[in-house]
């Protein structure tokens, strides 16, 4: 597990590998972050506003939906993340059908924003992949504001397979839905 200590200009820990291959996203929000937080956290609509990662859902360890008062999201639960749409689009996908993941959420820190999870699908050697996102205040233009950030880490052998089939996918996949929470989060400040 990456340490979880951060540096001051971000509110992602340094991580346990360089990996073969990252995707990453910065994005300074107009909204405070427990409003921010509280897009990112709240699965059940990604639908409606995530191009990228349509539906994520805690599950038991054969893939199997927690019934929904067991949905809320903590360390150590199955997370199963599906569709996922490479590249990010709000339509069905038309060539390759949607991707998925099934992880284990390592970290869930509420106090500092931020959460990680590790994928499971594979054994670290042959495929490892590490998601952090964290959000961080920061102030621009005399205001507070909210910057998102968010990294993969992907390691193992298959690791330079998917960065050769998916890899700008993926991180057109990541700036799409760091694209989509500055805009919800935005919305909901002036509704």
């Amino acid at each position: 597990m990456a340490s979880t200590n951060t540096s001051p200009s971000t509110g992602l820990p340094p991580l346990a590998s360089n990996g073969v291959f990252h995707a990453s996203a910065s994005i300074v929000i107009d909204a405070p972050r427990e409003l921010v937080w509280e897009v990112l956290m709240d699965w059940r609509s990604y639908h409606e506003w995530n191009p990228f990662v349509r539906n994520q859902q805690l599950t038991d360890a054969s893939k199997k939906p927690l019934p929904a008062h067991q949905q809320t999201p903590r360390a150590g639960a199955h997370l199963y993340i599906h569709p996922v749409n490479i590249p990010p689009s709000f339509d069905a996908p038309k060539i390759f059908p949607a991707g998925s993941a099934f992880e284990v959420i390592t970290v869930l820190d509420t106090e500092n924003y931020r959460c990680a999870w590790k994928n499971i699908d594979y054994p670290d050697w042959a495929l490892g992949a590490e998601r952090w996102q964290a959000l961080v205040e920061v102030e621009e233009d005399g205001r507070k504001k909210t910057r998102y950030e968010t990294i993969e880490v992907f390691s193992g052998i298959l690791a330079h397979l998917v960065k050769i089939f998916v890899g700008t996918g993926l991180q057109a996949g990541f700036l799409a839905m760091a694209e989509g929470l500055k805009k919800r989060s935005e919305e909901k400040i002036r509704s």
